[in-house]
């Protein structure tokens, strides 16, 4: 299977460049400042410029405002709006209608009742990503290197395609695949060397062991 991976929290040219050589097909930009991650639009666009094509651009937000996601999408070129907070269904067609991006929106899993918030989703995003729940008081609704059971995801019937994240490692992603049955996966700080701080090697690890290399 071609599993398809997204390395998220891109910040520098050096990080979007390490990605791009591994064969990530996404990366994701953070514009939500209390992450250790986060950049700026200006930030985006000068890193995204620094390398010609690539991995898709994802820009992750989390409630936005309209202000927000105008400033990213005219500093990069977003090839898809990540929105990682309580956005409802109503504001995911919003946005997507909008902006005429296509929208992945994340949902947060830890059992299985919370499979229920696909059927809500699907009708009005274009992917979707499963993660896990963010552990209560969290600041951040991701990047929390925590996974949840897999095998729910195999409960849902997903119609869109969809990425799984939460806590996955280059040690265990092959076994996430699968338990869950991922078409593809989203990975942040399990190819860190320090909050915020990618490395080469992970990442290169992680896209080999997400695509059986």
């Amino acid at each position: 299977m071609n599993v398809a991976v997204k390395i998220c929290g891109v910040n520098t040219p050096e990080a979007l460049r390490w990605a791009a050589e591994a064969g990530a097909d996404f990366v994701g930009f953070v514009y939500f400042p209390p992450s250790p991650r986060a950049v700026t639009p200006a930030q985006s666009g000068a890193i995204s410029a620094s390398l010609e094509g690539g991995p898709r651009r994802v820009g992750l937000f989390v409630e936005p405002e309209d202000a927000l996601l105008e400033a990213a999408l005219a500093s990069t070129a977003l090839g898809v709006i990540q929105l990682h907070g309580e956005e409802s269904p109503a504001r995911v067609a919003e946005i997507r209608a909008r902006f005429g991006v296509p929208v992945m929106k994340a949902l947060g899993i830890a059992t299985e009742a919370d499979l229920a918030q696909i059927a809500e989703y699907e009708p009005v995003a274009d992917r979707l990503l499963l993660d896990a729940k963010p552990p209560p008081g969290a600041v951040l609704p991701g990047g929390n290197a925590a996974p949840f059971e897999w095998r729910l995801a195999r409960l849902a019937r997903i119609t869109r395609p969809w990425l799984l994240a939460g806590g996955l490692t280059p040690a265990n992603v092959a076994e996430a695949i699968a338990a869950s049955g991922a078409p593809g996966v989203d990975v942040s700080s399990g190819v860190e060397r320090a909050r915020g701080v990618k490395d080469p090697a992970l990442i290169r690890d992680f896209i080999g062991a997400a695509q059986g290399g």
